[in-house]
């Protein structure tokens, strides 16, 4: 697992049915190319952010291929309709195996 990994998600938290909100995610990663060396001349492994998704109440709202010229620190913004009250679920997939995950609740009243 990647150290200092901190997922930030915005998301308001009330909304009326129908909805186009602005969702804004960040991610601290370093995104490890695999191309550098360290101080000893070896090769430091790849360790990026492979996959992103983010998804509302169980259906997919946005998946995301990422490979390796992307920069530290992956930002997305997007928009999404929101026809109902419930959850967002927003995963980032490492190289390494590790998942992070980030939940937030919208209220549509």
């Amino acid at each position: 697992m990647a150290s200092g990994v901190k997922p930030r998600v915005k998301v308001p938290k009330t909304a009326s049915a129908g909805d186009v909100i602005t969702i804004k995610t960040l991610i601290s990663h370093k995104m490890e190319s695999g191309q550098r060396k360290d101080s000893d001349g070896n090769r430091i492994p790849q360790s990026i952010i492979n996959t992103f998704t983010c998804d509302f109440n169980g259906q997919n709202v946005i998946n995301v291929e990422l490979h390796g010229a992307i920069s530290t620190n992956p930002y997305f913004q997007f928009e999404a309709t929101v026809p109902e009250s419930g959850d967002f679920t927003f995963t980032w997939n490492d190289d390494d195996g590790s998942v992070y995950t980030e939940t937030k609740t919208i209220t549509v009243g």
